[in-house]
């Protein structure tokens, strides 16, 4: 007899085993994402360059997977700039940009959610008071009609409590997904944060630009003014015709329209900047600082480490939500199996108020309930899948994030070299440029050439300089790019 009841019970123990196995959440692998050993540009840029113990015998980086390390430390990364102009700026965005704010009502939010769940692990407690006065009626208790039934009190105060026991492991792999949840929230809220920093600088190197071009447009008004001065005068002494002098007028509407164009590009960028500041654009006025030279721009240093891309926040999102959908799929799972409460009430109960706290109006109660679906048309199997589902997704995303985190570095990295280069030959054009304007004002004014050839050679210095300009702001806002997308720096203490 023993031995069977010793049976039963070990029965009992192995099917309670299966069932928390088979509502428990998978266990969470990290997904392998099919990564390039090292980053291309690395070993093709002059300035950017992969150290030699980087690197196998076929001049490869031996990069490993991505474990995100959002939580790494970057410093205030904007300062290798060296400009106190940018250093306010970012201070001030970070402490009133709206999107900023409302990221950390978001990161506030999910940590109450996180609050919320961690409370199903204790005991629900609560206190209740009741006073009621009625009368039930004749034909509720079979009583005669007519018969006069008397009004009643009825006062009732007491403590409740109730607790599910976690047997399946809802209430833990909840609280495990919304922890995930408040991790991915909080590593949005450094994704907002890197972003909007970047975008500070950004803007603030293109009104720069804006504001170099603007004043090389500038002198070229005061020239192509000078040279309608001159032809006019030459026109009068009848040195020249008339389609010389409309020419040089054409060039000098021609610039002061490009002028003016530049000059809504900038106020354009400046009203961005003060969004970003969260200032009103009306109210915000950035005064004039161009963009003269780029020598003094950060160089990236050799052998960067693939783990500079552990640190981005989006890829610390992608994981925790990943973490997230796993856990959700033990909860689903746990809707399968029973659910077990256990409730207890105690207080006291009279009908008459002064009663109420005597000895012999105490009243309790204990129970226990347990639910189990035997018929729900397929919905708990359904909300299973919609959970695994959840984490197929969450894992694409999360691979996609990795992959397209290696090819922002790799296009920032070909950008910075090729726009090395590409500033170079522009400075070697400028130059050649310049001379060959100088000798054809000169031969024009001796009256050796016409006005098309001098002016021929004023527009390719113009357009030569215009590209000069635009490469130095493009090249700034190309070094903050590569560093947003290294996740915020690359100093790895």
């Amino acid at each position: 007899m023993n031995t069977f009841a010793d049976n039963v019970r070990l029965s009992i123990l192995a099917m309670a085993m299966l069932a928390v196995a088979g509502c428990a959440a998978p266990d969470f692998r990290q997904p392998e994402v099919a990564t390039p050993s090292g980053f291309k540009e690395s070993v093709l840029a002059s300035t950017v360059v992969v150290s030699t113990d980087a690197l196998d015998a076929n001049g490869q980086g031996h990069w490993k997977p991505a474990q995100p390390a959002e939580a790494a430390p970057r410093g205030v990364w904007w300062t290798v700039f060296a400009d106190p102009v940018l250093d306010a700026l970012e201070a001030e965005a970070a402490a009133a940009n709206a999107d900023l704010a409302a990221a950390a009502a978001r990161v506030g939010q999910a940590r109450a959610l996180l609050r919320v769940a961690e409370a199903d692990r204790y005991p629900q407690v609560d206190l209740g008071t009741r006073a009621t006065r009625g009368r039930v009626s004749d034909a509720s208790i079979f009583a005669p009609q007519g018969t006069k039934l008397p009004t009643l009190n009825d006062f009732r105060t007491g403590i409740g409590a109730s607790y599910e026991l976690d047997l399946f492991g809802r209430v833990a792999n909840n609280v495990a997904a919304t922890k995930a949840d408040a991790g991915a929230s909080e590593a949005t809220y450094r994704s907002v944060l890197l972003a909007l920093q970047a975008d500070v600088a950004q803007t603030y190197y293109s009104i720069r630009e804006s504001d170099a071009e603007l004043d090389l447009l500038k002198e070229t008004v005061r020239l192509r003014e000078d040279n309608v001065r001159l032809a006019q005068s030459r026109f009068d002494a009848g040195d020249i015709s008339e389609i010389d002098l409309s020419r040089a007028r054409t060039e000098r509407a021609t610039a002061q329209a490009d002028a003016v164009g530049i000059e809504r590009q900038r106020a354009m960028s400046e009203h961005a900047l003060a969004v970003l500041l969260g200032r009103a654009p009306a109210g915000f006025d950035f005064g004039a600082n161009p963009l003269l030279d780029v020598s003094n721009m950060p160089v990236v240093p050799a052998g960067l480490p693939s783990s500079l891309l552990e640190r981005r926040p989006d890829i610390a999102a992608a994981q925790q939500q990943m973490f997230a959908a796993n856990a959700r799929i033990g909860v689903a799972r746990s809707a399968i199996f029973p659910a077990l409460s256990l409730t207890g009430q105690g207080g006291a109960e009279s009908y008459q108020l002064a009663d109420l706290f005597r000895l012999g109006s105490s009243t309790w109660l204990i129970g226990a309930v347990l639910s189990l679906p035997i018929v729900d048309g397929g919905r708990n199997k359904a909300n299973v899948r919609r959970a695994e589902a959840g984490l197929e997704e969450s894992v694409g995303v999360y691979r996609q994030r990795v992959l397209s985190a290696f090819a922002e570095v790799e296009d920032n990295l070909v950008g910075l070299r090729t726009l090395e280069a590409q500033a170079r030959a522009t400075d070697e054009a400028v130059a050649s440029a310049r001379r060959a304007a100088d000798l054809a004002g000169k031969r024009y004014r001796g009256g050796q050439t016409g006005y098309l050839e001098s002016i021929d050679a004023q527009r390719e210095l113009l357009a030569v300089q215009r590209q000069a300009v635009q490469l130095r702001g493009v090249r700034a806002t190309t070094t903050v790019a590569l560093i947003r997308s290294l996740g915020g720096g690359w100093d790895v203490q």
